[in-house]
């Protein structure tokens, strides 16, 4: 420990000197709005239920497990304050974070976890780019292992292709909305579940055309189901780690249980970083997704996912070899951008976050910067 109680592995703030307008990458982390209350989550979860309940109370399941995932800077901030929003653009800015992607939950009209979101389109100065990604899927008790209960069903009503598109129109008109190309930038989490996914398509990009939007660049993610996007018309894929990685194989080091009925799968943060720098290829233009860490057992600690023994220095060269691919598909085609996601800035309950916490302090923030700081200078 040094004078101010941190290990060795803490890395303080540091101002950044980072003109991410000369990067030829644009790093975009995934956001989670979970941070706030909200009526529904107070009806199936508790009154005052966020994220930070889970984190919260996570315990390490065996000896050397990292839990729980503690918050630095920010603490256990509340997204209603408008201040939290901004101090996280300012800390995501000094770091080489080019905008944020925020997940989306429109349920046939209704919308869940809006307010973060709607601040930022109601405050200009709130100046950073931003994008949306629809979480098109049942609202399930997944996240605590029991995925058959359905708390929110996504329904697809008979119009909700136009209800949808229609809702969403003035985010797409944003001046700060992502564009590839001039062309707003719409990710869906899961395709398949459309009804009718290459007919929805083409019914937005009409709507888009028609209303003045113009065209619009569609992008689904590659999770439950890796298919060839480009077939249902949309123009890319987009990695969603650890979803693709999780037929590896299983790390299983000799643990010492401190939870008995920990059934859980480890994985080596090694292993998926040696097979991840291959370069996957793909028949369809597609963009890469790297994360710092992972382990969700604050949500499920009898039966989580981790991801063990990474570090700065493995996420780094992750990070660095997928903005290699992002500069080597733009060369190859002129319909995508040069992007890379990050997964996540705030998914506290899946150990998966650039925002400091207690233990790492600002280490996968200060990575991210030299990577981005590294491909402003040489290229």
């Amino acid at each position: 420990m040094d004078h101010d109680g941190h290990n060795s592995l803490y890395v303080a703030y540091d101002e950044k000197d980072i003109d991410i307008d000369k990067c030829p990458v644009k790093t975009i982390a995934f956001y989670l709005p979970q941070f706030h209350p909200i009526p529904e989550n107070d009806l199936w979860w508790g009154k005052g239920f966020t994220e930070w309940t889970n984190v919260s109370k996570a315990i390490p399941q065996f000896d050397g497990h990292y839990q729980p995932h503690l918050p630095g800077e920010f603490g256990f901030y509340d997204l209603r304050i408008k201040e939290i929003q901004k101090a996280q653009i300012e800390l995501a800015r000094n770091y080489g974070i080019y905008g944020f992607c925020y997940h989306f939950y429109w349920f046939d009209g209704a919308r869940l976890l809006e307010k973060p979101l709607n601040e930022i389109l109601a405050d200009k100065n709130l100046d950073f780019p931003f994008c949306i990604c629809w979480a098109n899927e049942n609202w399930t008790r997944r996240w605590d292992g029991l995925e058959n209960e359905v708390l929110m069903k996504q329904s697809y009503s008979s119009d909700f292709a136009l209800s949808f598109i229609r809702d969403i129109e003035h985010i797409l008109r944003d001046p700060r909305y992502i564009r590839v190309n001039g062309r707003p930038l719409l990710i869906i989490y899961r395709i398949l579940l459309l009804p009718d996914p290459a007919a929805t398509v083409e019914f937005w990009r009409k709507y888009c055309r028609d209303c003045g939007i113009g065209e619009i660049h569609l992008v689904a993610a590659l999770t439950y189901d890796l298919i060839d996007p480009s077939i249902y018309g949309f123009d890319a894929g987009v990695e969603f780690p650890p979803h693709q990685t999780l037929s590896m194989k299983i790390h299983k080091p000799l643990l010492r249980l401190f939870n008995p009925k920990f059934s859980g799968a480890t994985r080596c943060y090694y292993s998926i970083v040696a097979s991840e720098t291959t370069l996957r290829k793909y028949s369809f233009p597609c963009y890469r997704t790297v994360f710092p860490s992972w382990d969700n057992t604050a949500r499920k600690p009898d039966n989580g996912l981790i991801f063990q023994g990474g570090d700065t220095k493995m996420y780094q060269k992750w990070l660095g070899c997928a903005f290699d691919s992002a500069i080597e598909s733009k060369r190859a085609s002129r319909s995508i951008d040069s992007l890379v996601f990050i997964n996540a800035w705030n998914e506290w309950a899946e150990g998966a976050h650039l925002e400091p916490d207690r233990k790492y302090g600002y280490a996968w923030l200060d990575s991210t910067a030299k990577v981005v700081a590294k491909y402003s200078t040489n290229m």
